[in-house]
């Protein structure tokens, strides 16, 4: 997956009672005085939030945080390799010098330098009266500590990187990595300049008036409403960029647009699609605020795959940037969803981090040293054998060590602070399998069967959400990397979901490659039936697959049907952007603008009645378009923003998918907890499930296998599922000619009755007929002709 390059040339939370702990301890006290039944089971009973699984809150002292009585600020960092770290105030952020440092402290049994400041000190004596700002300077066995060091100094200085792999240099003031919030990105408005954060070269040059602070924190009151507790299975996922999905909105205050405001204020208009869960590309704090002061697009970082800080709401979408102000306001957009029924998901990034790697190829010297790599770059990297490089599995910098307990421990606290303390449901994790790496320096091999991964981790110490509807938290992986055993779709453990490139591949063949390449029937049945193939021998069901025909990494829902070729070299506000997939499955149908929509139609019913878990990209609703563009990390444009005036055609397309949104809500037939059955489990003489050709008889072996057959259509028994109608039936037509479908039973005393006809016969507004306004087609044997490439769906009644 492209992405931006790197720069070129949290806090201590209190301790809390663990329910089944306290109940322990109650009941060692019972029986210390006598009781004779000392039993805790109504204690944990009595204790336990309904539907929660009770598992050992994550707490951590890590970061800066204010004292019970707000009288001291407690600074603590992680280090194994350092030999001293100072602590370096800051009345302002940025372009101003320290107004005073504190030698911290080291526990040599847990590698934390800690350091309290007394507040009033810092008010009185330095005149911090407001926000305090704070970053940190560390030397170690490659930069070693003189007294006589001053900034910008080389006293000290034996190698940017020993054999150790350390990269000490108290030249670079550096973020702290457990930061609640931080005050600029690196690169900004005002300094565009990267070489204040390098070594090599650059060792000598004093980063401390241009490098982020980390922000103090005093907490805040916003609620975040009550978490919907939904099942995966019944959820329709929206992908979107929060800037993207307001900042060209016209319903949306011009103040407001483009933030986590505006995102919420737009939860209404979301819940009226039938959207249940949003997710976010990412919103932690990323390098960012130069967007609109370069002169050219290269390498913007619009998207923000290139994370900075792991807990810290990214300042540039908040309307309100005081300190404090990006946390209250992230909080009230999630409740803002969560009051519109909406879980909100955010897409992290685990698998590397905005520092970056090397400027120069084969050069060792000349790194970014803004957080991570210069407090311990061994422990929080993922090195070559002779750890003077990053190992990279991304393509965009380096490998976080994520086999490393510390670095992990940093992984589960991040999220432990985004689902509890600000509120989020799910999460996406992007290139996930390097979570899975079971090797820390000169190496990659994925092993879910390794518990000491983070994914296994991530499952133990957090609270996956069940299958049915209870309390929890949604865990989507992004199943690939680069290069290695990295491609892992269907072998992710526990109750990991994924992204299903499978399910996208063998769709967009069918529709757009026919001679080209050989999907089969059998191929499109498991695909549409919740791939049991790859969910289903690992005792994971239909809704760890998550069913998607695009993502924000490629074509949008209508340049998929609309172009051959990526188009990736227009000027701005179109591009250029770099990379991309040149291998899309994509064909524009012709340049037939009718047949373009009918594809994407197609592409919308194909995720809507298939067992699993579906995903819709910001604006496939209503067509929206890239301009051929497959790779817009880049482009924080107008042009890749979400339009929202919409043509005659687009609007139908948007009624088209609402409708299509609300048959799937409304008919649990299709949102199976289990992979369907062949067998009749109710005794009324339908299978819960059944395949069938185009001439009503049921497939073979052979017919199954053979990618010269391109009808397929199936049935389920909606009496099995308590469903409204007794039984569905779906007819895809592959073939680019009509094909008449011989209708199957529709059960006793029942007749077929059509929901929608994908084909352009049938375009309009109520192409997906109304609950209640499905016109009759016939019973048993009728024939009902489909045209080419066309979709049907029927209901008995």
């Amino acid at each position: 997956m492209r992405r931006a390059t790197a720069i070129p040339p949290a806090a201590s939370l209190p301790l809390r009672w663990h329910p089944p702990l306290l109940a322990a301890c109650l009941a060692a006290l019972l029986a210390a005085c006598g009781s004779s039944d000392p039993s805790t089971s109504f204690l944990e009973e009595e204790l336990a939030p309904t539907g929660v699984q009770q598992q050992e809150a994550v707490t951590w002292t890590l970061g800066a945080s204010y004292d019970a009585t707000k009288a001291n600020i407690n600074f603590r960092v992680y280090s194994s390799r350092a030999t001293r770290i100072e602590v370096w105030i800051y009345k302002t952020p940025y372009g101003a010098q320290e107004v005073t440092k504190y030698v911290m402290t080291k526990d040599s049994a847990t590698n934390i330098w800690s350091k309290p400041v007394s507040v009033s000190t810092l008010q009185t004596t330095y005149g911090v009266t407001g926000t305090v700002y704070y970053g940190y300077r560390a030397w170690g066995p490659n930069w070693t500590y003189n007294s006589n060091w001053t900034k910008g100094s080389n006293l000290g200085f034996v190698a940017d990187v020993d054999a150790s792999g350390n990269r000490f240099n108290p030249n670079k003031v550096l973020l702290d990595p457990y930061a609640l919030e931080i005050s600029h990105d690196p690169k900004n408005g005002t300094n565009t300049d990267g070489q204040w954060f390098a070594s090599g070269a650059y060792r000598l040059k004093d980063s401390g008036p241009y490098a982020p602070k980390g922000i103090v924190l005093a907490g805040d009151t916003q609620s975040i409403g009550t978490k919907p507790t939904r099942a995966l299975k019944d959820e329709v996922i929206y992908e979107v960029h929060v800037r993207g999905l307001t900042k060209n909105d016209p319903s949306i205050s011009s103040t407001f647009r483009g933030t986590y405001k505006g995102a919420g204020l737009k939860a209404p208009a979301l819940a009226a699609l039938g959207v249940t869960a949003v997710e976010f590309l990412p919103v932690q704090e990323t390098d960012n605020d130069s967007i609109d002061n370069e002169p050219t697009t290269t390498d913007d970082n619009y998207w923000g795959y290139m994370t900075l800080n792991y807990f810290a709401p990214d300042r540039r979408y908040a309307y309100d940037k005081s300190a404090g102000g990006p946390t209250r306001e992230f909080k009230e957009m999630v409740k803002a969803f969560h009051d519109n029924g909406i879980k909100v998901f955010i897409d992290v990034v685990y698998n590397h981090t905005g520092e970056g790697g090397n400027w120069i190829a084969n050069d060792s010297s000349t790194y970014n040293l803004l957080s991570f790599r210069g407090l311990d770059n061994p422990t929080y990297y993922s090195l070559t054998s002779d750890l003077k490089f990053n190992w990279d599995n991304t393509g965009v910098g380096g490998n976080y060590n994520t086999f490393n307990p510390v670095a992990q421990d940093l992984i589960i606290h991040s999220l432990a602070y985004w689902k509890d303390t600000l509120g989020v449901d799910g999460f996406r994790f992007d290139l996930a399998s390097v979570l899975g790496n079971t090797c820390q320096h000169g190496c990659f091999n994925y092993d879910k069967m390794n518990s000491g991964t983070a994914l296994n981790r991530i499952m133990r110490d957090l609270s996956p959400r069940p299958a049915a509807n209870a309390a929890g938290t949604d865990f989507i992986a992004e199943p690939w990397a680069i290069g290695g055993n990295s491609y892992q779709v269907g072998n992710f453990p526990g109750a990991w979901a994924e992204w299903n490139g499978a399910f996208r591949d063998s769709f967009r063949k069918d529709q757009n490659q026919m001679g080209v390449e050989n999907v089969t029937p059998g191929e499109l049945a498991t695909r549409f039936s919740g791939s049991s193939d790859k969910y289903g021998d690992d005792g994971r069901m239909p809704y760890n697959s998550i069913n998607f025909m695009v993502a924000h990494d490629g074509f949008t829902l209508k340049d998929l049907y609309s172009y051959n070729s990526k188009n990736n070299s227009q000027g701005w506000p179109y591009g250029p952007s770099d990379g991309g997939e040149d291998s899309n499955h994509s064909w524009d149908q012709g340049g037939v603008a009718a047949d373009q929509r009918k594809a994407a139609r197609n592409g919308i019913a194909f995720l809507m009645l298939s067992a699993g878990t579906p995903m819709i990209t910001g604006g496939d609703e209503f067509l929206r378009t890239q301009y051929g563009n497959n790779n817009a990390y880049n482009l924080d444009s107008d042009k890749n923003w979400l339009n929202y005036t919409l043509t005659g055609d687009q609007t139908t397309f948007k009624t088209f998918t609402q409708r299509m949104i609300a048959f799937r809500r409304a008919h649990p037939a299709l949102r199976p907890l289990n992979f369907y059955s062949a067998v009749d489990n109710n005794g009324n003489v339908m299978e819960q499930h059944r395949w069938f050709k185009s001439d009503g008889n049921v497939p073979d072996t052979a017919y199954f296998s053979n990618a010269s057959n391109h009808a397929l259509a199936y049935r389920i028994d909606g009496t099995e599922f308590g469903d409204p109608a007794s039984a569905i039936y779906v007819a895809y037509n592959g073939w680019s000619a009509a094909v008449n479908f011989v209708l199957p039973w529709p059960g006793s005393g029942k007749s077929w009755y059509r929901v929608t006809d994908t084909c352009n016969w049938a375009e309009g507004v109520d192409q997906v007929a109304s609950p209640g306004a499905e016109v009759g087609v016939g019973g048993e044997n009728t024939i009902y002709g489909v045209c080419g490439r066309g979709l049907i769906l029927l209901i008995a009644k």
